[in-house]
């Protein structure tokens, strides 16, 4: 057998498949099994036997569309109406998914023009927030103690409930889309600011060390340990702002709006259009998870690392 790492063979005995690191020498496929100082991982006549990871790989892939198909049961047992028996409600009450979907297709236009005012709210508010506290969290990372107690005042504003922030938002920036936009900036800027603070605190004391011993400035500790060790925090901080910040923009169309689809919902509630209501729920919850996922993506192209560390 010539040198190299992989070497295909067979022999009387059936096919033998064999991966070679290193030298090797003429073999039979008796000899290959027993060759000394070289590594040889394979079977002899198991060529269809299937590979130790091809099991695992199998039960990840059925884990992973055990929920599609949880979904595919709970829409089938709607549609037969079994909540409905269960809850004593009527079809005017809780349209079933065919209904949705026909109210969905029948008004797509109006459905995709709202969806688009709602989303341009939900992410201008996103991103301000998540800019906002994320500048804050940054500068109280240089000044660990007082900034400290600054963050912690900064999360009281999730205490803060919409129902409440959207009247004095309109009466701040008008009934224009800068109202939502402010909403969603402000339940938005306090869960950044703590989740980036966190990781931007919580260094483990040899990399201080080691960055201390070196002479490093402050922005060098920032740059070069901080920011890069609170990647995953950050991340953090922009998926739970993402969830959070379609409900301060459907909530804040509720009180003074002349588009959206919160605006929209609420209508139709009033005039008892129920599949029309429900199409906005469908809508608002697709563009949420789409925006989301959006986020899970950038993470795992940006720090694959964080992806590796933390799935099994």
């Amino acid at each position: 057998m010539s040198e190299g790492r992989v070497l295909s063979r067979k022999s009387d005995e059936g096919v033998t498949i064999a991966a070679v690191t290193g030298a090797a020498t003429t073999l039979t496929g008796s000899q290959m099994a027993a060759a000394p100082g070289s590594e040889i991982h394979g079977q002899r006549g198991q060529a269809g036997k299937a590979r130790p990871g091809t099991g695992v790989r199998g039960r990840s892939i059925a884990l992973s569309m055990l929920p599609w198909g949880a979904g595919v049961v709970f829409l089938a047992l709607w549609q037969l109406r079994l909540f409905h028996w269960i809850f004593s409600l009527e079809s005017y009450q809780l349209p079933v998914p065919s209904a949705i979907a026909a109210s969905i297709q029948e008004n797509a236009n109006m459905l995709f023009r709202y969806a688009m005012y709602s989303g341009t709210e939900m992410l201008g508010g996103f991103l301000l927030g998540s800019l906002l506290g994320a500048l804050a969290a940054a500068g109280a990372s240089f000044f660990p103690t007082s900034g400290r107690a600054a963050v912690t005042v900064l999360s009281a504003l999730n205490a803060v409930p919409i129902v409440a922030l959207a009247p004095i938002m309109n009466n701040w920036f008008g009934d224009g889309i800068w109202s939502r936009i402010a909403v969603v900036t402000v339940i938005t800027m306090a869960a950044m600011a703590v989740s980036l603070f966190k990781g931007l605190t919580s260094i483990q004391p040899q990399y201080s060390d080691l960055l201390s011993g070196l002479a490093a400035s402050r922005m060098q500790f920032f740059w070069k340990l901080r920011l890069p060790h609170a990647l995953p925090s950050l991340f953090a901080g922009l998926k739970i702002n993402m969830s959070t910040s379609i409900i301060g923009a459907i909530v804040g169309e509720f009180f003074i709006a002349s588009q959206g689809l919160g605006y929209l919902l609420s209508d139709q509630i009033r005039l008892a259009n129920m599949p029309l209501a429900w199409s906005c729920i469908v809508i608002a919850a697709a563009l949420g998870i789409v925006l989301y996922e959006a986020v899970v993506l950038a993470e795992k192209r940006l720090i694959p690392w964080n992806r590796a560390r933390t799935e099994p």
